[in-house]
Parts: structure tokens; C-alpha cells; sequence
């Protein structure tokens, strides 16, 4: 079944979305294998967390059903790029959001053979009243690097949907200019 035929903006549109996908993908995963760790310590996720998990899987169902009305012709670019560009917006949020206090962690000066994450947030929970996810990072080098390749794909997600919104806009002035293809057996 052959797709639509856009030419090199819509191979741009595949490769695009396939990126979104798996970065989003990821970001779940990790987010949530994060949440589930706070959870099973009896300690309330931090509504940072909470909510890139929400736009993410926002994000990815949009992607998904965008993707289908694609490759059967029925998409409307102009709607695509005004929620393309919404999106971004709210990648930057998470972006900036999760990174602004991640930033400061340096992951590699974390002892390699430190406690399980398990036990240190269990000791945060009973030591602090309030305890905000940057201070969980610093759990573990692997859980700090978690947190920081969570803000990193953010950060590509906040390029991707640029350049999304921008291929998008492309592909709605080719079709506004070329008009949609023949079918032949129309």
C-alpha cells in the first residue's frame, strides 16, 4: 500500500513524526518508572513529573492519529501546524520546567556504589516534609541520569516540533498552490 505523495517534505513529515515518537516513547517509560518508584514509597510524585507525563501522552496520541490521517491524505496541514506549534509550547514548558534545577546536578560526581534509589528516597521521605524531584536526582547516578535525559529529549522534542510546524506549513502552501494529487482510477 504505497503512502501519500509529498515528495521530500513529506519523507521530512515521516522521519519527523518517527523521532517524536520514539522520543516521546522514552520520556514516558522514564517518567513513569520514575513515578512508580515515589509511588511504591508511599510519596507524592511532584506535579512536574505528573505533568510532562500528561503532555507526553497527549503528545503521542496526537502523534499517532496525525500520522494516520497523513498517510491517508485526510490531514489538514494548517490544523497540523497550529497544533504542532501549540505542542512546542508546551514541550518548552516541561523543558524548562524539568531542567531549570536539574541543571545544576553533576550526575557523574555521584558515587557509582551509593545506595538503591528505593532507600534514598525512602530516607528523603522520612527526612523532609517536602522534598521537590531535583533532590531526588541525586539518588543514584542512574537516576539523575534518568531525570537528565528526560529534560534532554524535552529539549529535542521543542526541535522537532519546531521543524514540525514549519514541514506542516510547508506542505499546506504546496497543496493550497498545487491543489490536492490526481487519483488515477478517479
Amino acid at each position: 500500500m504505497p503512502g501519500p505523495q509529498f515528495g521530500a517534505l513529506g519523507a521530512t513529515f515521516t522521519v519527523v513524526r518517527a523521532l517524536q515518537s520514539v522520543c516521546l516513547i522514552t520520556i514516558i517509560g522514564m517518567t513513569s518508572n520514575f513515578i512508580d518508584q515515589m509511588v511504591k514509597l508511599d510519596q507524592n510524585p511532584p506535579p512536574v513529573l505528573i505533568g510532562t507525563l500528561s503532555v507526553t501522552v497527549i503528545t503521542a496520541l496526537y502523534i499517532v492519529i496525525s500520522y494516520v490521517l497523513y498517510w491517508d491524505s485526510m490531514l489538514p496541514f494548517l490544523i497540523s501546524t497550529a497544533l504542532d506549534s501549540a505542542i512546542l509550547i508546551a514541550v518548552i514548558v516541561v523543558a524548562v520546567t524539568v531542567g531549570k534545577p536539574l541543571s545544576y546536578l553533576d550526575c557523574a560526581a555521584l558515587s557509582n556504589d551509593g545506595g538503591s534509589t528505593s532507600s534514598f528516597l525512602a530516607s528523603v521521605g522520612e527526612n523532609m516534609s517536602k522534598v521537590n524531584y531535583w533532590v531526588w536526582a541525586g539518588a543514584s547516578k542512574t537516576t539523575c541520569f534518568e531525570l537528565k535525559s528526560i529534560w534532554g529529549l524535552s529539549i529535542a522534542l521543542c526541535i522537532l516540533f519546531a521543524f514540525s510546524s514549519v514541514v506542516s506549513a510547508c506542505l499546506w502552501k504546496k497543496l493550497k498552490v498545487v491543489g490536492p494529487a490526481k487519483d488515477i482510477e478517479n
